[in-house]
């Protein structure tokens, strides 16, 4: 492996350590259900899913999951305390 590789590999190291550094903001993950698959889309500051529960409720428990999973690295939107904190 050259040298300018290495440098790469332990800069990653860095980057991946230091997690205040990334804030996503669009992505999509499809979670395996008990009964069904679930996807769940955030796309700037907002979340949505395809299960039952968040289209009444507009929060889910696959949300409050990711919340929980990305926090720190998703940018909280103005006036909400962060539903999956508490």
């Amino acid at each position: 492996m050259d040298s300018a590789m290495i440098s790469k590999i332990m800069k990653a190291k860095q980057y991946a350590a230091q997690r205040d550094r990334m804030e996503f903001q669009a992505f999509t993950v499809v979670f395996s259900g008990n009964h069904r698959d679930h996807t769940v889309t955030f796309d700037r500051g907002k979340w949505t899913c395809t299960c039952d529960f968040f289209a009444q409720r507009q929060i889910c428990s696959h949300t409050m999951a990711m919340e929980k999973v990305l926090e720190g690295m998703i940018p909280v939107p103005a006036g909400s305390n962060g539903s999956a904190s508490s």
